[in-house]
């Protein structure tokens, strides 16, 4: 009886937890996803462009790829990893940051704000990718939580090497910029 009630124990625990809420798998691709409306961000001087953008493209760089809510605490959850990242300072020629801002996931009302926040991060980090969701099309195609921040970090030929929902500890940020610069210098 008592290995019954830990089997259903533990299987809440995993399930009520999110941890196994994505589809995301290590070893493999990300699951294809379009973002059509507005896409990835693309600067020119003052002028801000949209283009679609499709995960399929992520290939070629190592990436962190960093897919959050369009509110200010989900942004926040994984900010010390942005920072982290800077302090890096990877070599650009082999690393991109992917930021996928979910605009549909946010507060009502402050879209505008979502917008112009997005567009204002690419100008500040015109070589990081900056992707604006308003669809919930890579949420979805994922199955990401909503309200929340996930990371992935991608080799070079696009195959996810580490994936985790939620505020990412010092302990896991630390292992992120380590595996990063491992598979730059693979």
């Amino acid at each position: 009886m008592k290995t019954k009630q830990l089997i259903i124990a533990l299987s809440t625990a995993l399930f009520s937890s999110g941890l196994l809420a994505h589809n995301i798998q290590l070893n493999s691709n990300l699951p294809v996803v379009s973002v059509q409306q507005d896409g990835e961000i693309k600067v020119n001087g003052d002028n801000v462009q949209y283009q679609e953008w499709n995960s399929a493209q992520l290939a070629g760089k190592v990436r962190i790829v960093h897919h959050f809510a369009g509110r200010t605490a989900a942004k926040e959850k994984n900010e010390a990893l942005i920072q982290a990242i800077k302090k890096a300072g990877f070599d650009r020629n082999k690393y991109q940051t992917t930021s996928i801002i979910n605009a549909d996931d946010a507060v009502i009302g402050t879209g505008i704000f979502v917008k112009n926040s997005a567009e204002k991060g690419k100008k500040e980090n015109p070589h990081s990718q900056v992707v604006l969701d308003q669809q919930s099309a890579v949420k979805n195609a994922w199955q990401l939580r909503e309200k929340d921040s996930a990371v992935i970090v991608l080799d070079k030929t696009g195959k996810v090497q580490f994936v985790s929902e939620g505020k990412l500890s010092n302990q896991y940020i630390n292992e992120v910029i380590d595996l990063v610069g491992k598979l730059i210098n693979q």
